[in-house]
């Protein structure tokens, strides 16, 4: 039998690891160890070039506009290598100021700023930062299982063609508004929870995982974790948060 292996890669964290996203890195690695299969985490710095055929997850954290403009223009450079990762299924996740900066406009002082269009969403800002706890039903888990996030962002995403990540029940989301929260093009996740996001829903990191085995190996059958302690921690946020709603 092959031994199965999932390499991720963590882009810049250097510049984009405001709220704990390293979480999302070792949430991802241990669940993936704890079930047998190899997990091999690349850190790609300012400095290196990203060879995208060679992962299978790609993570894009949050920061602050400097270092989002930073990484915008670094990305750039590699625009056509990621569009063929993101064509071929390849899995990628943004969060915040990640996900901001795949749609085609994001703000930068104020400014709208061209993004790299990987997604087709824009973002505008407002004085008014939306913050707090927010729990949405997303369709992308089995029996639209409710997940849990933090948010604190004064952008305001609209949607185009792309699906929204989930329906919020409580917070705020993609912009106050309309009850989207995130997008979601083939198998690209961009969303503002944050907190870090995939430690507070392993039913998310889990389907992460079994989209990179499905496309890398054509199976993906993901073996039960003893996870009472996860979905403990999860059901008590999910009670708590929409109690404060």
């Amino acid at each position: 039998m092959e031994n199965k292996r999932i390499r991720i890669g963590h882009l810049y964290p250097e510049l984009l690891n405001l709220y704990g996203d390293t979480g999302n890195i070792l949430t991802l690695k241990n669940r993936l160890l704890w079930r047998g299969i190899e997990a091999e985490v690349e850190t790609i710095g300012k400095d290196s070039m990203i060879d995208f055929k060679n992962l299978d997850i790609v993570f894009l954290g949050g920061g602050s506009d400097r270092e989002q403009l930073i990484v915008c223009h670094l990305l750039e450079q590699q625009k056509e290598s990621l569009s063929e990762y993101v064509e071929s299924g390849g899995v990628l996740v943004a969060v915040c100021g990640g996900y901001q900066l795949l749609g085609k406009t994001y703000p930068l002082d104020g400014q709208p700023v061209k993004g790299l269009g990987i997604l087709d969403i824009e973002t505008e800002v407002n004085d008014e930062r939306l913050i707090g706890n927010v729990v949405i039903c997303s369709g992308l888990l089995s029996k639209n299982e409710l997940i849990v996030g933090f948010e604190n962002h004064a952008g305001r995403t609209r949607l185009g063609s792309c699906e929204p990540f989930g329906k919020v029940l409580t917070g705020y989301g993609n912009n106050g508004e309309d009850d989207t929260c995130g997008a979601v093009y083939k198998n690209v996740l961009g969303t503002y929870l944050h907190g870090p996001l995939l430690p507070k829903n392993p039913a998310l990191a889990d389907y992460l995982l079994e989209k990179a085995l499905l496309r890398k190996y054509g199976e993906a059958e993901l073996l039960p974790l003893e996870d009472q302690a996860e979905k403990e921690a999860h059901q008590y946020a999910v009670k708590r948060f929409l109690k404060q709603s």
